[in-house]
Formats: C-alpha cells, structure tokens, sequence
C-alpha cells in the first residue's frame, strides 16, 4: 500500500507584489534659475556665433516612390521636364554632402546629454548649457552634480532648444557643452560664463581662500611644466591624463548625513525556509 501525502493538491498561489530597493538623495538638488536678460543676451550670442561660423548638418535627402503610370504619360512629363528642368550633374554639384559641413569645429562642441555626460568625466568642457524643456527633468538633473565635481560652469537656459536646433540642422538639443579646443568659441565662452550663476551642491563645495590659493601657485609653476611638456610630450601622454583628471580635494568639505529613523520595509516578503521532502515507502 502506498502511503499519499497529505495537503499536496495544486493550489493557486497568489501574485507577488514586485518591490524594489534603491537609494534617495536626502537633498534637493535643482538648477539656478536665469534672469530674463541674460537669457536673451545667451540666446543671442549663440545665435550670431553659430550663423557665423556656418556649422550645420546636413541630412541625405530621401528617395521619392514613383508610382506606376501609363507609357504616354511618363512620356508626356519627360518632353516637358528636358526642356525646363536642369540636367542631373547641374544638380548633383548644387546639393552639398551629406554631414556636418565642418567636422574640425564640430569636434569642439559636445552636443546631447550622452556627448555632454563623457565630455564632464573626461573633463573636457569648459561651458555647458542645458535646455529647460527637457522631459522628464532627471535627463539632465545628473549633470549638475558631474559639473559641480569638475568645477565647470553650467546652467539651464530656456528655450535653448528651439534657437539652436534649427540653425544646426537638427530636431533637438537639450545639451550644448564647448570643449576646452574650442577655438572658434572662445569670446562666445567669455561672454557667456559671467552671466550664469554658480552651482550649490551641498556634500561638494570649494573655499574662496583655497580656490584663490591654488590659482595663485598654479600661475608660478606654469612656465616649469610647460617646459617639461614639451621635452616629454610623447612618453608621458597617459601620466598627464590621470594627473589632469585627480584634483586637489583638500579644499573639499564634506557635510555629514544624519539617519533621523530606520524604518523596514513593510513589502518585503520573507521566504521561509525549504523543507526537503522525506521519502516514503510502502
């Protein structure tokens, strides 16, 4: 005879509620708010810069679908198009080539949130804008906390998108970063620095005396690396990147994070331990 448990029949088993665990930021961390007029003159400066210099992307044009049609009336449009419309090498020499019209000076931007985001890590920009229409706001919330860090100045600047976009040749850009070999770009980079007010990130700030300390010892020191620089240009190209990208963080105050309660989750569901299954015999 064998013996049946008891209590093993297929049953339904309720759904699982899915919890995830992350981490929240204690601090509210949001953009500086820019004055009317210094947004227009931002605007402004970047328009008549851009309409100068002429960079522009240019999109390969899309082939048109030509329906099917009788004999005599392709015929027909042929005569009228030979006599009226120019011939195909005319119009291949008019059209300019698919790109960015000139790829020296659009090395110097970093355009988008992925561009911009590499440019901050490497530590490559000197100025970042950053479009306020964009959707939702953590696109572009991470990049004041990486700006903060390299000690570059960056804003949010209204209608950044819609002035920029078209003369460029795209549909969006919700990120403007320029490079520090920006050359055609350097008084659009002065001008436009003063006018945007500094970053606040509290677990990240600089002392005024350090700062000014720093700079002060950094202008004395520059004439003995620049000579080094040049005697040891291609040896030592990986030792100056990693020395370029560590700061000094001795200026660096760091606020300390207080726990008010530690509450457990309530979701989380405890599994119980398995019970392994004894064999029976009959």
């Amino acid at each position: 005879m064998s013996v049946i448990q008891q209590g093993t029949g297929s049953l339904r088993k309720a759904k699982k509620t899915t919890v995830k665990n992350c981490l929240d930021n204690p601090f509210d961390i949001q953009w500086k708010t820019i004055d009317g007029d210094n947004m227009h003159f931002i605007l402004q400066t970047l328009e008549e810069s851009i309409k100068q210099i002429g960079l522009k992307k240019v999109e390969a044009p899309r082939k048109k679908k030509f329906f099917s049609s009788t004999k005599k009336q392709m015929e027909r449009k042929c005569d009228a198009s030979n006599n009226e419309l120019p011939t195909a090498e005319e119009t291949e020499g008019n059209r300019q080539a698919p790109g960015w019209t000139d790829i020296s000076i659009r090395r110097q931007l970093a355009i988008g949130v992925n561009e911009v985001t590499k440019g901050l890590e490497k530590n490559e920009l000197l100025l970042l804008l950053v479009c306020k229409s964009a959707k939702p706001a953590m696109i572009t919330s991470h990049l004041i906390q990486l700006s903060a860090s390299r000690d570059t100045p960056a804003g949010q600047v209204p209608r950044l998108s819609e002035t920029i976009a078209p003369l460029l040749g795209l549909t969006s850009v919700l990120a403007l970063g320029f490079k520090r070999q920006s050359d055609k770009f350097t008084d659009v980079i002065e001008a436009i620095i003063p006018k945007i007010p500094a970053l606040e990130v509290p677990w990240f700030q600089y002392r005024a005396e350090g700062s000014a300390a720093n700079a002060d010892s950094s202008e004395i020191h520059e004439p003995e690396q620049l000579e080094e620089t040049v005697e040891d240009e291609h040896t030592s190209q990986k030792r100056k990147r990693t020395d370029s990208n560590q700061r000094d963080l001795s200026d660096v105050i760091l606020q300390p994070l207080k726990i008010k309660k530690v509450v457990p989750n309530p979701n989380k569901i405890k599994k119980p331990p398995r019970k392994k299954k004894k064999a029976f015999s009959a």
